[in-house]
């Protein structure tokens, strides 16, 4: 997919401009910024956040697929506390990769083919999983399908973020967002319905199969405006424009005709955004410490996530007994509350602000795991309320993260520090479940919960620095 990309446009129209290229029309570009933001949504936006949503559900249910099918193996292959945790840990060390490369693919070939060609991946990879019958294979199989998990997200997230307008951005990315939760809470419900009934294997298959449809479906997006005109692709970019202009007339007839004089400023397209973008410029003078507080903030908050929800389901039923259908549907409730959480999140996110969202649940995470840790995990069903309120306070900071990573970034950057940033919650990822298994074989569930509390504090130390992006143009944000 991303061949047939490289192919459809010339080569001299697909390298990098730089500012300063004659062939570069300044003025133009700024013109057509300025058009995308007074677009209001339409069904051009419905539909493309409808696809690469689905995607996205996808990615959220491929990823949370091993947890609700881990009971039954640790039964049938005999698996210890720590070799569960390296089977977790498989998925996320291919999803470091999976950022690292989709990211840079995405800055060099285009949104929309990388989104495409990682969809495919993880949707193979989940039907070679339903065909294995031992550890070595599945970890195998798990680590590379996690290359196509890790890539899909940040691509996706920063393709939903470039269509967005300032006004208004905060809903209507959360909203998109709101679909990977939706995927992980379908993940527990199937997981909780089929699972007991056909055996391990289905959840991978029912995975598998409607990815390859959406990965085709994906390839026929259209490619993100912003990307193109920071290519230097102006005809293309306007020609897309144009079709989302065309789809906002029809809702909005008297949506009115674009007038330079009255919506074009200065600001709407930044000094050398056409640049090439490179790795080092994360951590340059002008963005270093608004890429450190975000790779502080995805590891914090991933660390206690993922941790809690791949671990519960066999917790609940190694740990406390629970019958396998009991267990499944306690740990699927995980998802219903982050779900609840986001709803909130998207109707308050433009009002109250991206930092104190962070804030505030990063605090109240902290003082709901320091009660288990303290002694509230001793009791099976003050466990199971607190780490659903929990798991749906700190899973509605995922959702935010990836709103607010993309917006700190211009285009020329943008899918690279998206995907760096969360190549740190696949670290944090993989490094949580081989150390909650360690510590519950070692010292018993309550060091889990005071180990994940002050993950929490230090999260809600770096929630504290972020910098507000609500209601600002991207193109401001990233001067």
């Amino acid at each position: 997919m991303l061949g047939h990309e490289a192919a459809a446009a010339p080569v001299a129209s697909r390298r990098a401009v730089a500012a300063d290229d004659p062939a570069f029309d300044s003025q133009r570009a700024t013109a057509l910024i300025a058009r995308m933001e007074r677009i209001p949504f339409s069904r051009w936006h419905m539909r493309a956040r409808l696809v690469m949503g689905s995607a996205t559900f996808l990615d959220a249910f491929d990823a949370l697929s091993l947890a609700f099918v881990l009971p039954i193996l640790v039964g049938l292959w005999k698996l210890s506390p720590l070799a569960i945790g390296w089977l977790i840990a498989a998925s996320y060390i291919g999803q470091f990769v999976g950022a690292l490369v989709f990211s840079r693919l995405a800055e060099a070939y285009g949104r929309v083919p990388s989104a495409a060609t990682a969809t495919a991946i993880m949707s193979v990879m989940s039907l070679a999983c339903a065909l294995v019958g031992n550890l070595p294979m599945l970890f195998a199989c798990r680590l590379i399908q996690g290359i196509g998990v890790g890539g899909e997200m940040p691509v996706a997230a920063t393709y939903i973020s470039e269509l967005s307008r300032a006004k208004g951005r905060g809903r209507f990315f959360m909203l998109y967002e709101m679909i990977f939760p939706v995927g992980l809470m379908a993940a527990g419900q199937i997981g909780t319905l089929l699972v007991p009934l056909y055996g391990w294997k289905i959840l991978f298959l029912v995975g598998g199969i409607p990815g390859l449809i959406l990965a085709f479906l994906v390839a026929r997006l259209p490619e993100s405006p912003r990307w193109l005109i920071g290519r230097g692709r102006l005809d293309e970019a306007q020609a897309i424009i144009a079709r989302a202009e065309d789809s906002a007339r029809r809702k909005y007839p008297d949506f009115p005709a674009f007038d330079p004089a009255a919506h074009v400023s200065p600001s709407a397209m930044p000094s050398g955004s056409l640049d090439r973008s490179r790795w080092r410029e994360l951590l340059s003078p002008v963005y270093r410490r608004r890429t450190l507080v975000a790779w502080g903030l995805w590891a914090s908050a991933y660390f206690i996530a993922n941790g809690l929800n791949n671990w519960m389901p066999t917790l609940y039923h190694s740990l406390y007994q629970l019958p396998l259908g009991e267990a499944l549907r306690a740990a699927s409730m995980n998802n219903v509350a982050q779900v609840a959480l986001l709803l909130v999140c998207a109707f308050c996110i433009d009002r109250l602000g991206r930092r104190a969202w962070a804030v505030a649940c990063f605090v109240g995470g902290a003082l709901l795991l320091a009660i288990l840790g303290f002694g509230g995990a001793s009791s099976l069903t003050m466990l199971i309320s607190l780490a659903t309120l929990t798991y749906g306070i700190l899973g509605s900071i995922n959702a935010v993260l990836y709103l607010y990573t993309p917006e700190i970034y211009p285009t020329r950057m943008r899918a690279i520090g998206t995907g760096l940033s969360t190549s740190w919650l696949r670290i944090a990822s993989a490094a949580g479940p081989p150390l909650v298994g360690l510590l519950v074989e070692r010292h018993g569930i309550s060091a889990v919960f005071i180990m994940f509390t002050g993950v929490a504090v230090l999260g809600a130390l770096f929630a504290f620095s972020m910098i507000e992006t609500g209601g600002r143009q991207l193109e401001d944000i990233a001067k």
